[in-house]
């Protein structure tokens, strides 16, 4: 069935698999040697695009980050090829090994990245707006600081503050997935 053709309840799923974990098509893009924004996001339409036409051939919803990955990795190859005269682009091999890992690490990095949503929500408010700001918007510390009248070392204090708040929240948050039952390692008692 053409993609058009698609029940509006195919449409919602694409939909909302596609934005549920396009970061996580990005983040493998990127770790396939793919750094320049703008070749990221053609690669991510490409991707987007097959998908969407071949959504039909999916058999679980659950599957799509890894199904995108590999769909991901092709049209990485794909770009590769047409860029083969540019001597930044890695050798055959070296992709092949950072595309083998980094379909591995596809269901790794969609759990820190819940791990990491999980955390921000629990920020204040104030501190998420930060976050967002800084992460999400690209807007300098510098700049931040400028017009809420602070000083940019205590901004950058507060958001390293904040880091190191998320980066020990997700740690805990990945051994709590890890240890559902309570039963795991503690390092306090270890010795």
């Amino acid at each position: 069935m053409p993609a058009d053709d698609l029940p509006p309840a195919d449409h919602e799923s694409f939909v909302r698999a596609l934005s549920l974990h396009e970061r996580v098509i990005r983040a493998y893009i990127r770790g396939a040697g793919i750094w320049r924004p703008e070749d990221v996001d053609e690669i991510i339409q490409e991707v987007s695009l097959i998908a969407w036409k071949k959504f039909d051939q999916l058999d679980k919803v659950e599957e799509f980050p890894r199904w995108a990955c590999v769909i991901a990795r092709y049209q990485v190859l794909e770009f590769r090829r047409q860029r083969a005269r540019d001597r930044l682009i890695l050798n055959d091999r070296v992709f092949e090994l950072l595309g083998e890992e980094g379909l591995e690490e596809t269901t790794h990095n969609e759990l820190l990245l819940r791990c990491l949503e999980h955390c921000l929500e629990k920020l204040p408010a104030n501190g998420r707006e930060l976050v967002q700001s800084v992460y999400e918007h690209g807007i300098a510390v510098d700049e931040l600081a400028q017009k809420a009248g602070q000083q940019a070392n205590a901004l950058y204090q507060k958001l390293w503050r904040i880091r190191q708040a998320l980066r020990k929240c997700v740690e805990q948050a990945q051994a709590d997935r890890s240890n559902p039952d309570g039963h795991g390692a503690n390092p306090a008692t270890q010795a």
